[in-house]
């Protein structure tokens, strides 16, 4: 090697860290609009943002955040599932010993899986919450309406991840409280039994056994519960969320009200917003998706009141994830993961719980398990997708209630809502019904008249009755969404703290029968 070559050789590796750095990051130091710009739309995961972020959409009341921190537990879950899978061993032999080792043995162990369960109840919560604030500021309407539709698949995935992973500790609480899942998906048989043709049509049966990969709770259902959680629903997860955020993006970025909008020059920023230094502050010029005219989201954009996503959008998402992880970190110090003692088939648990998040629905399915388990939340299901198709009124999207009429909806919704489900349950647990009143009733008039098939259809009847009397499809949906969330606070109350052994009513804890 000659002498210029010996030099380029040693100048290049002088240079190596300049040169990788410059590799990845392409546009410098982003220090103006432009570079943070590029920046943004240069890099694969931060492209799923938009280059220049409104300044209302970085508001706590805006959002509160919850999308972030959905997608923050999200990470946490996945991170903490890994590690969780090194020492977890899926068999009926060993899956208990290895959830007590970790628990017990495991360096760190125990705030691990206390972390990973904590954030996966959260994220149930999370999801919820999320759903209800995208609801009430109307940011399901044109052009969201897709958006609303991958929302509701990941709030299923998401019940379906946390489902899936209560079996796995595969003690007394998640076998037991599988079983009762398990059967609540099988509920069908309930209807064919009604009618005598079990023998030949089975679909119930059917829906068990594929989700149990066998007729009861064993290690078929485990090893099959495990490959869901770990491989199958995440990765189906982490595509969903892929294009969830691309949705939001390409529809123009989160839903804002038009009065928001003001010209350049006009008005200042709002308050609560990210201050932007003078030389930093983008000249008034425009590109030519904003000068266009078109129905696409992306034109007729004003530049106006918006900042560059990075560093502030970026340093907001942070922060979020920060937040969570703290408060992950805490819980998981604080409450530990339960683990009662290992699965036993001949010991049944009794009370015998679905999840908690289930539990509204095991209140349903205690009354009519084919209604309760398969028809109403099919219905609900439905109602909630069809909502963006059936409301086509034009309105501002972000503006939560749609005002203050909105408001007296939802008001007189929430208390409608929660009498009902207060009487669905009290008055069965007070006088009992059609079966203690007419003890040779046909099975199929309990499987059609039962208190939670009276309480949905009394649902229904109130938002038809807003929608006669607003003449508004949005008020009306505002009435029935708000009915349903009660009903389903009240249920998994009445599910989680008023509900004892044989499923019978109590109290208090302190009431329950003593043996």
């Amino acid at each position: 090697m000659g002498q210029p070559e010996q030099t380029t050789f040693w100048q290049n590796l002088k240079r190596l860290p300049w040169t990788f750095w410059g590799s990845l990051v392409r546009h410098g130091k982003p220090d103006t609009d432009r570079a943070r710009s590029q920046t943004v739309f240069s890099n694969l995961f931060l492209h799923l943002h938009p280059t220049r972020t409104h300044i209302r959409s970085l508001r706590f009341s805006a959002t509160m955040a919850l999308g972030v921190f959905t997608l923050s537990l999200f990470v946490i879950i996945v991170v903490t599932g890994v590690l969780l899978m090194f020492y977890y061993k899926p068999s009926v032999e060993t899956a208990y010993n290895s959830v007590k080792d970790i628990h017990y043995v495991v360096p760190l162990g125990r705030i691990m899986r206390n972390v990973h369960r904590w954030a996966a109840h959260l994220m149930v919560v999370a999801v919820l919450l999320h759903m209800a604030r995208v609801f009430y500021s109307a940011a399901y309407k044109q052009p969201r309406e897709l958006n609303w539709l991958l929302g509701i698949g990941l709030l299923v995935t998401t019940l379906a991840l946390s489902f899936t992973g209560y079996l796995l500790p595969w003690d007394q609480l998640a076998y037991w409280a599988v079983t009762i899942g398990a059967n609540i998906a099988g509920s069908a048989r309930e209807l064919t039994d009604a009618f005598g043709i079990t023998q030949s049509v089975d679909p119930g049966g059917f829906t068990r056994e594929v989700m149990l990969g066998s007729r009861g709770v064993g290690g078929e259902a485990l090893i099959r519960f495990y490959a869901l959680h770990v491989m199958v629903l995440p990765i189906f997860m982490a595509l969903l969320l892929g294009v969830h955020f691309w949705r939001v993006r390409k529809d123009g970025g989160l839903a804002r009200p038009d009065a928001d909008v003001t010209h350049a020059g006009k008005g200042a920023a709002p308050k609560g917003s990210p201050a932007v230094k003078p030389e930093q502050a983008p000249t008034k010029t425009y590109g030519l998706m904003c000068v266009v005219r078109d129905r696409k989201p992306a034109t007729n954009l004003d530049p106006a009141d918006t900042v560059p996503s990075w560093p502030y959008l970026m340093r907001a998402e942070v922060l979020i994830f920060v937040a969570s992880l703290v408060v992950c970190m805490v819980l998981g110090l604080l409450f530990d993961a339960p683990l009662k003692e290992a699965a036993n088939a001949a010991i049944p648990e009794n009370p015998a719980k679905a999840p908690w998040y289930f539990l509204g629905l095991q209140e349903l399915v205690s009354y009519s398990a084919f209604m309760g388990g398969m028809v109403i939340p099919g219905v609900a299901l439905l109602g909630l997708a069809l909502i963006p198709y059936l409301d086509r009124e034009k309105e501002p999207a972000g503006v939560y209630f749609s005002g203050a009429r909105g408001k007296r909806i939802a008001g007189y919704s929430l208390v409608f809502g929660v009498v009902m489900a207060t009487l669905a349950v009290a008055i069965p647990v007070s006088y009992g019904w059609l079966r203690n009143w007419v003890p040779d009733i046909n099975q199929i008039w309990i499987i059609l008249v039962n208190p939670g098939t009276l309480l949905t259809l009394a649902y229904m009847a109130w938002s038809l009755a807003v929608l006669r009397t607003t003449r508004s499809t949005r008020m009306a949906a505002i009435a029935i969404f708000t009915c349903f969330l009660a009903g389903f606070f009240v249920l998994t109350y009445v599910g989680s703290e008023l509900r004892g052994p044989n499923w019978d009513f109590y109290w208090s804890k302190s009431a329950w029968p003593t043996h």
